[in-house]
């Protein structure tokens, strides 16, 4: 469920409340709040506006948890920061078998964990297997693995992964590999976040030190990456509810890096000085999701969402009401493009539109015309009921650090109020609560999309849903569709790069016609730093891309002090250039290579 500036929109942030159980995650203990650096170091300080909800890679979704994951453990796959072509990561290379069912990976020799130990391939092994048969380590990435039959290591450099069916997404596996030595020793992942030992172990280019709950996530350079340490003696994310004094924190040095900027902020920082202004078409969607009727796999249904939304009908009325052409101008003011499909116009290779008889077009009077057909008359007072006699009536779930969704809001209740529809905009601190209960009408929904849209296509399979009402599942809705999950099953055994592009399309129009979620937006991202703190950063992409919450670790590790540099005021870099191995070839033997991929906002999983 997660947004671009405050909003990741409620992705079933399960581990927000959970126990922690006091076992050791790294080798020593630091105290909380622990001074910085002495004189002279180095610090690159980010503002963030979202709540860590784990420190678990098996749990984390939200997109700050799982940038910080980027940062600290390597994946067996990384994106090219130039383009975001599959290139080598943990492991160096990779083949399939004739029959796509077994896929061996050669693990680099070079990669240690920030403890001393080589990372190996019983490491990934280890990961993925406990993803495989502990359903509470599968929270937050089981789907890569749900057709894995059997993960193994026979030596330390050869990890072999074999299939129940071929996986199309086997070079883009978001999954970061964890150190067996440390994670085995836990005992229920549900509970444990992996928050109350410092340093914690990792093999990526930061090493986390230390971290507290909407406060801030220290972390020093990896001395010992094998790409290279950092340049920054430490990187710093300062939580800030409030985005106007992550702006003022800015503007006084206080900060370095401020994300997810809104257009009045943007404009007003463009003119000050030493602060440079990033706008870049950005990797996530913004939409209104409406529950379709929350329940689980054992069929029980929870949540106390409104009936009448399980009217085709009422949506499709609903969404015929919403003016994206003014949400673009006067929300964005122009920061970002009308919403149509599901994955971003960034990601040509998987953008789809609706046919021109197809779209859900602003159309006031066919809303209305919808309504009155479907039998939601107007009483004396001009409001809707149902046959029923109840009241259209709705609520819908606001991000309380977003501008964009109290907005938005108040045009929804303009719009739907001139349908005689009411609309509560219940602004919270906290959405996933109530999301992940059902407790919800409407929501304002919003994803970060990856090169490869798997996993943004998987949390609307039957699948995801919790298995009991009592449990959480990774569904973003409780969207269930019969005929989604088939389009979703077909592409994702699909190694034909043209033919899964047109499955992905098509699930993107069936998902579209359910009428459970309507996109309005592709919010740009817009972004700022100080250019006498940072003298180059890399953009993913290269040209004209974004800085914060990409798919790799490549702006905080390429990021160069301006005091090293003597230059205050160079700007953004795309010096990141990547060689290519074997891998390449054997990627374009089998056909997966993706040209294009995805994040987001504030509340977003990754």
């Amino acid at each position: 469920m997660v947004t671009t500036a405050p909003h990741r929109s409620l992705r079933l942030l399960l581990a927000s409340a959970v126990a922690v159980t006091p076992l050791a995650i790294g080798p020593t203990a630091r105290a909380a709040g622990e001074a910085d650096g002495g004189d002279g170091d180095t610090v690159l300080t980010v503002a963030v506006s979202q709540s860590v909800d784990s420190l678990s890679p098996f749990l984390a979704q939200r997109l700050v948890s799982t940038s910080i994951h980027r940062l600290t453990y390597e994946y067996l796959t990384n994106y090219d920061a130039k383009d975001a072509r599959t290139i080598p990561g943990l492991a160096t290379s990779w083949k399939s078998s004739p029959d796509k069912l077994t896929w061996t990976y050669t693990i680099r020799e070079n990669s240690r964990w920030s403890d001393g130990r080589k990372a190996t391939a019983e490491d990934a092994a280890w990961t993925f297997t406990t993803m495989m048969t502990d359903e509470n380590a599968a929270t937050a990435n089981g789907s890569f693995t749900a057709n894995f039959e059997k993960v193994t290591a026979p030596d330390p450099r050869t990890l072999v992964i074999e299939l129940k069916k071929p996986q199309a997404t086997m070079t883009a596996l978001d999954v970061p590999i964890v150190p067996k030595h440390i994670w085995e020793k836990v005992g229920d992942f549900s509970k444990f976040n992996n928050d109350k030992r410092f340093p914690i172990v990792g093999n990526g280019p930061f090493v986390i030190t230390d971290y507290k709950v909407d406060q801030y996530v220290k972390l020093k350079p990896n001395k010992t990456f094998w790409r290279g340490a950092p340049k920054f003696d430490e990187l710093v994310l300062r939580y800030y509810k409030d985005g106007d004094a992550a702006v003022a924190a800015l503007r006084k040095g206080e900060v370095s890096f401020v994300p997810n900027l809104t257009p009045a902020q943007a404009t007003a920082l463009r003119s000050a000085e030493h602060i440079k202004v990033n706008d870049a078409p950005g990797r996530r969607f913004y939409a209104l999701a409406t529950n379709p009727g929350a329940r689980a796999k054992d069929g029980g249904k929870f949540g106390s969402g409104h009936p009448a939304l399980l009217d085709p009908a009422v949506r499709k009325a609903l969404f015929h009401a919403v003016d994206r052409g003014t949400i673009v101008d006067k929300v964005f003011q122009g920061h970002a493009v009308e919403g149509e499909g599901y994955i971003p116009p960034r990601f040509g290779t998987y953008f789809w539109k609706p046919a021109a008889a197809q779209r859900i077009g602003h159309d006031p009077a066919k809303a209305e015309q919808l309504l009155d057909r479907a039998g939601y008359r107007r009483n004396g007072s001009g409001k809707r009921v149902g046959k029923d006699g109840r009241a259209l009536d709705f609520r819908i779930l606001c991000h309380a650090t977003d501008p964009n969704d109290k907005a938005v809001g108040k045009y929804l209740q303009e719009w739907w109020g001139e349908l005689g529809i009411g609309l509560k905009v219940d602004c919270l601190d906290n959405v996933s609560d109530p999301w992940a209960k059902g407790d919800y009408d409407l929501a304002f929904d919003g994803w970060s999309v990856n090169p490869d849209p798997d996993f943004v296509l998987s949390i609307h399979t039957c699948a995801a849903l919790p298995a009991t009402p009592k449990d959480t599942g990774a569904t973003d809705n409780f969207i269930c569709d019969k005929r989604y999950d088939e389009l979703y099953a077909r592409q994702a055994v699909e190694y034909d790069p043209a033919e899964r592009a047109d499955l992905v399309k098509r699930l993107q129009s069936r998902l579209y016609d359910t009428g459970y979620m309507n996109v309005m937006a592709y919010p740009n991202a817009v972004e700022a730093y100080r250019t006498d703190h940072i003298a180059s950063i890399t953009t993913m992409p290269a040209d004209g891309g974004n800085i914060y919450g990409q798919d790799g670790y490549w702006s905080w590790w390429s990021a160069r002090p301006a005091a090293a540099s003597g230059d205050g005021d160079s700007g953004s870099s795309s010096g990141v250039w990547l060689v290519l191995g074997p891998a390449a070839a054997v990627l374009l033997a089998v056909g997966v290579l993706v040209a294009v991929r995805r994040r987001s906002t504030a509340d977003d999983r990754e």
